[in-house]
């Protein structure tokens, strides 16, 4: 059958480039609209369950929100784990699903079990979803700056301006604020007058519920005109929150200025942010929504901040301090690059080996649509373009060509072996069939050795299937290609003059250091397996010295601080330690900026308490640090740098 194959595409010339023009369109299409970003996304599928119960004690908020709602997501189908967290006015329970659920199918189902378990909940508690994100969504980071304005104001544009605007840019699932104030009416009681008075506390709270809102009435129809009847009621002001009636005494209004203190103040603060030492910052973090392209996400979100930019007040900017596109592009670049290394090397070797420019075109025109076939097959599964994924390109590379050259010289050896006036097609297709079914089943064999990766499961199962996809994706397209497209390409190319193998001086000259040394080996078969099984037994010795990790230290061009400190450290000392933590790192001449985070932003995708500090550490090129220095000196030094009682590093 194969040698049927190759027989046809030999004499079909016309159809299998026609064909093969689709593939590289469909190739190149694919290419383009690959998801692009670092590394494959590790995390699980999961459900955030969300609820706010503000002012509880973790352990009221344990008992009367989390534990319900754990107990009733065990019940959630193909539900793999259930974790509960309880803080202070916070409660978040991961609903964790079984490896190839998806995600939107799993939010529904946790959808349906909220719904039965919401009278179970205390008054005014509302649990919600997170956003349909994963552990890596944290994509992009900004700061909103102004000399003019102070973290309340910023912090009021954030959430009610930028926030909304940002949100709009396709495939973010969320912003997120953090930092600054949100203010709020406080209404401060004063006990000995409500004393006085005789009014009860939870009338005054009352009175402020009731008093802030808006009740419609009928229609009344005059002079041929009808008139919506309505009641202003909402509260628009401090003046409106004092003038509010708590009691009528024989006529006389007792307001609520006669018994409180009304202010604007700040909400209570569950985490801040800070830039560079110089002092806190209002923050926003963009979430990129499930299964998006992360570079093209964060490109969007640029171009959404460069639109509502014009429409902030004067002084006002907005100022970047974590972009995962530059670690993505820098990723993808260097890859690239060896890429095109391991195709040029590829394509010397085939031209000095073959001594024929145009033959070796046949092997360094099948690789490239051989990588093509792999993106196909990459865009048709949804799989996303990363270190893993091209790195199984890469390893891919090598073998590919194997089929294409063994034709080649197959061919070499049947055009040098022709008799005057026979065709030189007919040999070429003859030393085809002679080698090919033999190439494919070889590249085929070769294609299967990656299935054992296929087994693996959870996290690693997620990191190393990609890489083990696309290089039997490659590997695939080249058996595919070695059958069809590559005859094809040899009848094309193998033309002119040829040149014996005999006649190429570094063809002699291996074959001169080869015959020796296979016939001593071969001459001398117990001492060679003796002294392959010695230095089999040399080698445990650094083996077991080498060390393990899960993955290897990827360079961003940036650093993450997190130092944890002791539980129950308050807002106002997170800060002065943050700053302090900033300032110190801010000094070290190879950082560019430092932004630092103390506790959780406003979203369900972050649980962190205010002890645990989380600092983006961007690095400057490496051409501009001090001579000698190199990443793992500099970390030592910072380590040394941040040493605080009661802060782990």
């Amino acid at each position: 059958m194969l040698n049927t194959i190759i027989d046809w595409s030999a004499r079909n010339r016309f159809l299998v480039i026609l064909a093969t023009l689709f593939i590289t369109l469909a190739g190149v299409y694919s290419v383009f609209k690959t998801p692009l970003d670092a590394l494959p996304d590790l995390s699980d599928v999961q459900v955030i369950v969300y609820t706010e119960y503000s002012g509880q004690a973790p352990q009221v908020v344990e008992d009367q929100v989390t534990y319900p709602l754990t107990t009733a997501m065990l019940a959630v189908p193909k539900s793999r784990v259930v974790r509960g967290f309880s803080f202070f006015g916070a409660s978040f329970v991961y609903v964790i699903f079984e490896d190839g659920t998806d995600i939107y199918w799993a939010r529904s189902r946790v959808l349906e079990y909220l719904s039965s378990i919401a009278g179970r909940m205390p008054k005014g508690v509302s649990p919600q979803l997170g956003p349909d994100a994963t552990g890596v969504g944290w994509v992009y980071q900004y700061a909103v700056l102004s000399e003019k304005h102070n973290l309340a104001e910023l912090r009021t544009m954030q959430d009610w301006y930028l926030r909304y605007q940002l949100t709009k840019a396709h495939g973010v699932a969320e912003i997120a604020s953090i930092g600054g104030f949100v203010q709020q009416y406080q209404v401060t009681v004063d006990p000995v007058k409500l004393r006085a008075y005789g009014i009860a506390l939870n009338k005054v709270s009352q009175v402020i519920r009731d008093s802030n809102r808006d009740v419609g009435g009928r229609i009344v129809e005059m002079a041929e005109t009808e008139y919506m009847v309505r009641g202003h009621g909402y509260l628009r002001g401090k003046r409106d929150i004092e003038n509010l009636v708590v009691k009528a005494d024989k006529g006389t209004p007792v307001l609520l200025r006669d018994i409180a203190r009304v202010e604007l103040g700040p909400d209570e603060r569950r985490g801040l942010t800070e830039l560079n030492g110089e002092g806190e910052v209002v923050s926003g973090i963009a979430i990129a929504r499930y299964g998006q392209n992360a570079l093209e996400v964060i490109q969007n979100i640029k171009n959404r901040i460069a639109d509502v930019s014009a429409g902030l007040p004067d002084g006002v900017s907005i100022l970047t301090v974590y972009d995962r596109s530059e670690l993505i592009e820098r990723a993808i670049a260097t890859l690239k690059h060896t890429l095109l290394e391991e195709g040029l090397i590829v394509a010397l070797v085939c031209i000095v080996f073959l001594m024929h420019v145009r033959s070796a075109l046949v092997a360094i025109l099948m690789l490239p649509v051989g990588v093509l076939i792999a993106f196909i097959a990459m865009r048709a599964l949804g799989m996303n373009s990363n270190i893993m994924s091209l790195g199984g390109i890469a390893i891919a590379i090598g073998a590919m060509v194997d089929a294409a050259i063994v034709m080649i010289e197959n061919a070499h050896k049947h055009i040098e072996r022709l008799k005057e006036g026979e065709s030189r097609a007919e040999a070429i297709i003859a030393a085809c069939r002679e080698v090919g079914p033999s190439l494919f089943f070889s590249l085929l064999i070769i294609t299967v050795s990656f299935l054992p990766v296929f087994t693996l499961e959870a996290q690693e199962g997620r990191l190393f299937a990609p890489l083990a996809f696309t290089k039997t994706f490659a590997m695939a397209g080249a058996a595919l290609l070695s059958v069809t497209l590559v005859p094809v390409l040899m009848m094309l190319f193998i033309k002119g003059r040829i040149m014996p193998e005999q006649k190429n001086p570094l063809n002699r000259f291996m074959i001169r250091v080869y015959r020796p040394l296979i016939a001593t080996v071969l001459l001398r078969k117990k001492t060679t397996l003796a002294l392959a099984l010695v230095v089999l037994v040399i080698t445990i010795y650094p083996a077991s010295r080498l060390g393990s990790e899960f993955m290897p230290t990827l360079n961003e061009g940036s650093l993450l601080y997190m130092p944890a400190s002791l539980p129950g450290m308050s807002v106002t000392k997170a800060a002065e330690l943050l700053q302090t933590q900033d300032k110190i790192i801010k000094s070290f001449p190879e950082v560019a900026s430092v932004f630092g985070k103390a506790g959780r932003a406003q979203t369900a995708t972050d649980p962190a308490p205010l002890e645990m500090f989380e600092t983006v550490i961007n690095l400057k090129p490496e051409d501009q640090w001090r001579p000698g220095m190199n990443i793992d000196k500099l970390i030592a030094e910072m380590d040394q740098a941040l040493q605080f009682p009661g802060v782990a590093n």
